[in-house]
């Protein structure tokens, strides 16, 4: 099973290091020695859970956490803050900012440790990511649909993995939790590459999955999605079932590969009352594409 992953935000080596060896049996272990190296790991390893610094050498844990909390695709992501900063005014302002707990030092690791269990598990219990694909699922596709309503310039993308059965049943659902966790990373890879801070994928359940970009690079955005994800979900198959194109399960039925299918929708193509208008028009565009 894989490990949950933290990022430890603190320019203290020593601490940071300290906690590393501590945690590192637990869980997967990242670490960022600055405030403008934490906003940057956070987009490229969505971590599940951040330990954040106040006192940092470039921008201080507050902007750190104001900056997070602003934007979508890490709004969700449990925020515990580990400081020497003690005076209760420090503590109300970085609760106030979203932050979900506040630890000053010294500390006691048992009670850190415990911590973050509970912060990591809440998260889970909200469903505010989907524990196979590490994206924001449930409540969070929902505020983040919201939201949207409240713009002109947007696309939602509903993204689904097809033929995703049939390698389930040929490889074993293993196989088919390690697809989804690559469908996960690609989408956040693709969006750090060609897409905005602004820009949210979610899990919608099952083989679905949502991005909601702007308009002008919605395309682009799958295009690039599509290209890296099936080339790498490929190679999840044997060599004679990628040569061929197919999987033969065991009541002889042949099984395409996974492929990805879309459907867009934005403002310019459709008008909308309420988010659930905006979902299912998405999925009849996503089956009309995959059906032409």
């Amino acid at each position: 099973m894989e490990k949950p992953k933290i990022l430890i935000v603190e320019d203290d080596s020593d601490i940071s290091n300290m906690l590393k060896m501590f945690f590192e049996r637990e869980y997967e272990v990242v670490i960022a020695m600055g405030g403008r190296e934490a906003l940057e790991k956070v987009r490229e390893e969505m971590p599940n859970l951040i330990i954040l610094d106040i006192m940092l050498p470039d921008i201080n844990g507050y902007e750190v956490c104001r900056e997070l909390r602003t934007h979508s695709r890490t709004s969700f992501i449990p925020i515990i803050f580990l400081t020497q900063k003690d005076d209760l005014s420090d503590k109300l302002q970085g609760l106030e900012l979203g932050a979900d707990d506040y630890i000053t030092k010294p500390f006691d690791f048992g009670e850190l440790r415990l911590r973050i269990k509970n912060a990591i598990a809440h998260a889970k219990r909200e469903t505010y990511v989907d524990p196979h694909s590490g994206l924001p699922s449930g409540r969070q596709i929902e505020e983040a649909l919201r939201e949207v309503m409240l713009d002109d310039d947007w696309a939602l993308m509903d993204i689904e993995i097809t033929h995703l059965k049939g390698l389930n049943d040929a490889y074993g659902f293993l196989q088919g939790n390690e697809v989804l966790r690559l469908m996960g990373l690609t989408l956040n890879n693709v969006l750090n590459e060609v897409g905005t801070l602004d820009d949210f994928a979610g899990h919608a359940g099952s083989t679905s999955f949502i991005i909601i970009t702007k308009q002008e690079i919605a395309q682009r955005i799958f295009d690039r999605v599509k290209e890296q994800f099936v080339k790498k979900a490929h190679t999840f198959y044997s060599f004679i079932d990628r040569d061929q194109g197919f999987v033969v399960l065991a009541d002889g039925v042949k099984v395409p590969l996974v492929d990805l299918a879309v459907g867009i929708v934005s403002p310019n193509t459709h008008d909308f009352s309420d988010i659930r208008e905006i979902t299912e028009l998405a999925a009849e565009e996503r089956r009309k594409n995959a059906a032409a």
